[in-house]
């Protein structure tokens, strides 16, 4: 099959268990690092279509949230084969890596994705946390509710402040208000990269957990190790 993956997540999925199959992906697609001759097409947000197009997929892989659906339309009305996938939490992700690795491109199911079940049954909880997890800045974004980044720190004990939410990514507009009452801050280095230097200045007195946005929001082969990378980091920030 010839596959052009519109999400990063997908593409380390399907590069892992399949080396081969990809003939596109995105700006964006940065694990693993060798992804042979596949093109870039573009951003998720800004995917060229007609690039996608001359690669003559057989199959193009999406996310709900992550491409949007003019792009995946537009593909749909050319004739390519579209898979959306839509993932809000554990579960889900495992679901839908199911439907796309053995359901749609016919593979085995790959021993990493029973890896990532039993790393997360393991899993244990750091202590009984709330905390205040910012995705963007200037304006302050956080994550609200049903996110897949949100039940996986649940998972671990850390409760997201903004879980109750309406939103799945309210703006806050002073985050000096909205972190009053939590334990630490979560501050992921995508989509907005924090770092030691421009984040944590903003929560004075507050425990911050500087954490790898690949292992907190990717669903893929990530999920092994993350149950162990995230519960490192925040002791870490908590001692």
């Amino acid at each position: 099959m010839r596959v052009v993956s519109l999400v990063p997540s997908l593409t380390d999925a399907v590069a892992v268990s399949a080396p081969g199959l990809l003939v596109g992906v995105t700006d964006w697609c940065t694990h693993p690092a060798d992804l042979g001759d596949a093109v870039r097409i573009g951003g998720t947000k800004n995917p060229d279509v007609r690039a996608v197009l001359e690669l003559r997929p057989d199959l193009v892989i999406a996310n709900e949230e992550e491409n949007r659906a003019p792009d995946l339309a537009a593909l749909r009305a050319a004739g390519v084969e579209v898979l959306v996938t839509e993932v809000r939490d554990l579960p889900q992700a495992l679901s839908e890596l199911d439907r796309v690795l053995v359901g749609a491109l016919g593979l085995e199911r790959p021993g990493w994705l029973a890896d990532a079940e039993e790393a997360w049954a393991r899993a244990e909880p750091v202590g009984e946390l709330t905390a205040f997890v910012p995705i963007w800045r200037r304006p302050w974004m956080v994550l609200g509710r049903d996110t897949f980044a949100g039940d996986l720190l649940a998972r671990l004990g850390v409760r997201n402040a903004y879980a109750g939410h309406p939103e799945r990514y309210p703006r806050v507009a002073a985050a000096e208000a909205a972190w009053l009452g939590c334990d630490l801050v979560v501050l992921p280095d995508e989509p907005y990269r924090f770092t030691a230097g421009d984040g944590p200045e903003a929560f004075p007195g507050l425990p911050a957990v500087l954490v790898s946005g690949r292992h907190l929001a990717w669903y893929g082969p990530s999920l092994v190790e993350a149950p162990a990378v995230l519960a490192a980091a925040l002791r870490a920030a908590l001692r």
